[in-house]
Parts: C-alpha cells; structure tokens; sequence
C-alpha cells in the first residue's frame, strides 16, 4: 500500500491541518502518517489557543514514522516556529523524504498568525530548498517573495523569486484573488502553466489550502506527474467545497469524502 506523511498542526475543528490531510489521504486510498508540530483549540470561527511542541519532539516523530513505514511522498503545513522549520529541513534531508509539498502555511482562514517572522525566515532559508514543490497562495507568496501582489506579472514575478529559494516548482494559488474563475499558476523555472476552474460558492472553505497540498502530495504518492496531480488536486477541491457540510457558524469544513458520499 502506497503511504504518505503530513507534518502540520491538530486542528481540533477537524477541518484543516493533520485532521485534512489524513482525511485526504484517506480518500485517495492512500495509508497516512503523521507529524503533529502544534496543538490547537480551534473552530469554523478561529483559533482560541496554540502550542508548539518541541522541536526534539517533531524530529522525533518523523525518525519514528521513517525508520518503520516510511513515506512515497510528504508534505508540511503549519510548522509553528523556528525552530520546528529547521528541525523539519534537517530530517527531510537525513532521512531522504522523497517528493515533499511545502505548503507556507503562514495565517489561518480566520486571520489568525500560525508562523512568526524568524519562521518565515527559515522557511525561506533551510526548508524551501529541500522541497519538490511550494504551495502558496497570494499572501504566502507576497511573503515569501517580498513583493505585493496586485496583477498576474506581480504573480510571475513572485513566483520566479519564490523558485531561487531553491524548491523544483512552484504553484501559485488563487483562491485569494477575487475573480469567477481560480487560476492556479505552476512555475519550474521553464514555464508558466495556468490551471483554471470555476469559483464555488460557499462558506465550506475552511481548510482548502491543506486540503489541496495534501491532494497533490496524494498524487504524487500514487506516481501522478506534477501537472497532473495539480489538475486532479484542484478538481478534487473544488467537489469538496461543493458538497461540503453545513457545519459551524464560521468558514465550515469541506467534504473530503465526497466520492464515497456520492455512492451512498
């Protein structure tokens, strides 16, 4: 069995960090593992309390997961601190973690900060340039790049100062910009590749970043190329906000079983 590992925060609500990610492992067949790097008390309306774990911990962790099951691929999410980030680089490169999806996840729908300013510095400096591909979205990647993102060159540009950080590719998200379609940009440092759906409409929207990292990284598992995995991860995402549950009274969760509730 294909397995894959998510090195990320607990949400608590269920609806993004390691609770997406195995869900969305799950629905793509795959055999999840875990990384826990912070707790949260967390909702549909926001985040109430945050604790980091210890760095020694994270390593930890992922020397247990890699020395007995292994991983096809990986991905980050909400690594918290410093600290955390530069303990996750050095055992991405120590234990030889194929194929991983960084995605920067830098503040949660509700607005609330999950990586601080030295963070993102070591993200920028010793993660990025272990990973097979970065995921942000347009104020990750304004971050990230240093440059505000206001038309698609701003998003070239960004995405090209985002490469010589070091990863292979870059896909720049747009479900940040506000338009009718998302236009999903892939950069590998040869060419643009626009990956294009139709917005939907909803508040179910909690988690879709994780959601969609974990999808790629699902499809890489499985042995998909980069550009198919975008464009099988993007529909995916999109079915999940369409049949997503009325759940909460803020940004509700996804549906990441769609499929399977689909059949019943």
């Amino acid at each position: 069995m294909r397995t894959v590992l998510t090195i990320a925060g607990s949400d608590s609500g269920g609806g993004a960090g390691i609770q997406a990610d195995l869900k969305t492992f799950a629905a793509h067949g795959l055999y999840g593992t875990s990384v826990i790097t912070a707790v949260t008390a967390q909702n549909t309306t926001g985040i109430t309390a945050l604790e980091a774990l210890s760095a020694d911990l994270v390593t930890a962790q992922m020397e247990a997961v890699m020395s007995d099951i292994g991983a096809h691929a990986a991905k980050t999410g909400m690594l918290a601190n410093a600290a955390i980030v530069e303990a996750v680089a050095s055992a991405v490169e120590a234990l030889k973690i194929p194929w991983l999806v960084v995605d920067p996840v830098l503040v949660a729908t509700s607005g609330d900060s999950l990586l601080d300013d030295e963070g993102v510095g070591a993200m920028k400096s010793e993660l990025l340039r272990r990973a097979f591909v970065v995921t942000p979205n347009v104020l990750e990647a304004e971050a990230l790049s240093g440059i505000r993102i206001l038309s698609d060159e701003d998003r070239r540009h960004a995405a090209r100062r985002i490469l010589a950080l070091g990863p292979s590719a870059v896909i720049l998200k747009g479900g940040h910009v506000s338009s009718a379609d998302i236009v999903d940009v892939l950069y590998d440092g040869h060419r643009y590749v626009e990956f294009r759906t139709a917005r939907v409409p909803g508040r179910g929207t909690h988690g879709t970043g994780c959601t969609f990292a974990a999808a790629v990284t699902s499809q890489l598992a499985l042995g998909r190329g980069l550009e198919d995995a975008i464009s099988l991860a993007q529909s995916y995402v999109a079915e999940a906000i369409r049949h997503a549950p009325d759940l909460g009274r803020g940004h509700g969760p996804l549906d990441h079983f769609w499929k399977s509730s689909n059949s019943r």
